[in-house]
């Protein structure tokens, strides 16, 4: 899974955390993000509802950052809360 410490996110898997690392992506873009797939491909994104053209224009600058992998459960479950806040 590519996350922290990686210039690479994984939008199936990862934490809206990861997406810190990228101006304007957090925490909007990433909950938009978190809250919708599994995705097949990284452009399925830009068919998220509610996903602005300003959103999408933001989201193209960092596509070359974002991956998609098969989600894995435990991973897919947690991606919006990783227990910080329970």
């Amino acid at each position: 899974m590519y996350s922290r410490g990686s210039d690479k996110v994984d939008i199936n898997n990862a934490n809206i955390q990861a997406y810190r690392q990228f101006p304007g992506m957090f925490p909007t873009i990433a909950g938009l993000i978190g809250t919708h797939g599994p995705y097949k491909t990284v452009t399925d994104i830009y068919e998220i509802p509610g996903m602005t053209d300003q959103y999408k224009n933001i989201a193209k600058k960092y596509e070359g950052n974002l991956v998609c992998l098969p989600a894995s459960p435990p991973y897919f479950i947690d991606r919006i809360n990783n227990g910080l806040y329970r």
